[in-house]
């Protein structure tokens, strides 16, 4: 999974990009995550409990994608996912799965938020 963190100086946004069939991710990190330390460090607060065996999962919503956390992996979806499975739409109707769902290992998305909070933290 190949990744590349970008800012906008002039509004002070900021960008993630991802490879291929993880683009879910950078509108994850992007939109939902943005430049939030105290919630990027509240994820990886969850991710140490649930690599300690203290929690066994961790979900959380929102407004437009949703992030589940387990012992093994982290999966970011489209909350229009959960919509779609359903309702069982017509398979002409689906989204293209690698911009609405994607799965990583939970390692690598804990080294990825590391890299996302030095980034961010970088003014």
């Amino acid at each position: 999974m190949e990744y590349q963190f970008r800012r906008n100086r002039l509004e002070g946004t900021v960008f993630a990009e991802f490879s291929m069939g993880h683009e879910v991710l950078g509108r994850w990190f992007a939109e939902d995550l943005g430049d939030d330390n105290s919630r990027a460090n509240n994820i990886l607060t969850q991710i140490i409990l649930i690599k300690s065996g203290s929690k066994n999962q961790w979900r959380h919503v929102g407004a437009d994608l949703t992030i589940d956390i387990d012992t093994e992996q982290v999966r970011v979806f489209a909350n229009v996912i959960d919509f779609e499975e359903e309702h069982y739409l017509d398979d002409a109707m689906n989204l293209y799965d690698a911009e609405s769902e994607s799965y990583c290992g939970l390692e690598d998305f804990e080294s990825v938020l590391q890299s996302w909070l030095a980034f961010i933290n970088q003014k």
